[in-house]
């Protein structure tokens, strides 16, 4: 597994090398989308119809009405009057909903498959829930309770013609005596009337009855979340945000070597020098055919997006001079050898190019045969008069493993791995007159060996 943190570059590169495929991803998602609007979410729409409560309500109260607007018992009786083929009363408790607002008001919404039905449902439920709660305030209350408030308003209304018959039976003359009796009767009524109008409050048949529908639902003028375009949106979004973490996810799975030592280590070898090899990042990847390979050209996955870009080189003398360091190193480490292998995982272009310039390289010295090894089933070819085995690969290609088969391989043929050559693509530069490549080396570039090998 990588463990290089993931920046805001490895976010950049996914988007400049694979946006093809996020743009066909998102639009694959948004197909979803459409698709789950049109079969699992249908497009809905909501009404509200607002109900009045007056008189002082607590808030608890308040929440025991929304719960009984969107009771079995009023959703019965509103599904009995709507008389709706195909839904069933649970289905249209389901699609009813209340809460409580500002100012005793109970919001009602309905929701249904057309405008017009919600607004019918809404407004047959709010009616059915004013019918319901009238109903059972007048059920509760009794006749015993409604008896003892008229004879008590029959009482106060017999106290204030006694005081009327007290204040006018006081003396009628002018002293402080009298006016006080007066004034003392007149607020006496007073607190009567007002001990009166509390009781008329705080009595729940008078306070808390006539609940009032405050006009017909307004019609809906879009559709209930989610919406259609919200589940197209929702699905692009979606697709393009897995695609990506998906490639987060890769990189970070990634376990091909990267760098020298851990090649060298994976081999049990010694690295003999790195050398580079001119071209663009697509010729990392071997050419196919067929339908199959032209849709992941079109894609743009046909090369791998989190190889870095390829940094520039020197001119073409430059290059040369690695590959002629390379052969002399193998010279002082085999100085009487004649024939030496070089092995290059199959399907690794550019250690391939690199082979094929190193054979054009070594003009002194031991002779290169080029052979391709697969990595899935290495095979090396039985040691002949070779001297050892060189591996030419190229960095951030392979895995421990894939290289721990190549080095199993080389050991099976009786082949000892003398040296690692690791190549690395770069882009090329104009050539200088003096570093022009003979003809023949032209030619050098064009080895491609088998398992079964040939001289070069």
């Amino acid at each position: 597994m990588s463990e290089d943190t993931i920046r805001l570059v490895t976010i950049g590169r996914i988007f400049r090398r694979r946006w093809r495929l996020l743009a066909v991803l998102a639009v694959v998602g948004a197909l979803v989308g459409y698709g789950a609007s049109v079969v699992v979410f249908p497009p809905r729409y909501t009404a509200s119809a607002p109900v009045l409560l007056p008189g002082l309500w607590e808030e608890r109260e308040l929440l025991t009405q929304v719960d009984l607007a969107t009771s079995s018992a009023v959703i019965d009786r509103a599904a009995d009057a709507l008389h709706w083929s195909g839904v069933s009363t649970a289905g249209l408790r389901d699609q009813v909903s209340a809460k409580a607002a500002d100012g005793n008001i109970i919001t009602i919404s309905g929701t249904a498959d057309t405008p017009k039905r919600a607004q019918q449902l809404s407004d047959e439920v709010a009616r059915q829930f004013v019918q319901y709660t009238a109903q059972i305030t007048g059920s509760s209350t009794d006749s015993a309770s409604t008896t003892v408030s008229d004879t008590l308003r029959k009482q106060v209304d017999e106290t204030n013609r006694r005081i009327s018959d007290l204040a006018k039976a006081a003396d009628p003359g002018r002293t402080v005596e009298s006016v006080q009796a007066r004034t003392a009767l007149e607020n006496l009524r007073t607190s009567l009337e007002e001990a009166m109008k509390k009781v008329d409050e705080a009595n729940p048949a008078t306070n808390k009855a006539g609940m009032v529908v405050m006009g017909p639902a307004a019609p809906p003028t879009g559709e209930a979340a989610p919406t259609r375009m919200q589940l197209i949106l929702g699905g692009a979004l979606l697709f393009f945000l897995l695609t990506v973490i998906g490639h987060l996810v890769a990189a970070r799975m990634n376990r091909r070597l990267r760098t020298e030592p851990d090649i060298t280590a994976a081999l049990g070898s010694t690295l003999l020098g790195t050398v580079d090899v001119p071209g663009e990042r697509r010729t990392h990847q071997p050419d196919g055919g067929g339908s199959r390979a032209r849709i992941r050209r079109l894609l743009g996955v046909d090369t791998r997006w989190d190889t870095p870009a390829p940094q520039k080189s020197g001119d073409e003398a430059g290059r040369r001079l690695r590959y002629r360091r390379v052969c002399a190193r193998l010279r002082d480490r085999l100085p009487g050898a004649q024939r030496l292998l070089v092995v290059v995982p199959e399907g690794d272009e550019i250690a391939r190019r690199a082979a094929g310039q190193l054979v054009a390289e070594a003009r002194s010295g031991p002779t290169l045969r080029v052979v391709e090894v697969s990595v899935d089933r290495p095979i090396v070819p039985d040691r002949d008069i070779e001297s050892g085995a060189v591996v030419v690969l190229s960095a951030d290609s392979w895995t421990a493993e894939e290289l721990a088969g190549i080095a199993e391989a080389c050991a099976d043929g009786r082949h000892e791995i003398v040296g690692i050559v690791v190549a690395g693509l770069v882009q090329s530069r104009p050539t200088r007159a003096a570093g022009q490549l003979p003809d023949d080396a032209t030619l050098a570039l064009a080895v491609r060996g088998h398992a079964t090998g040939g001289s070069a």
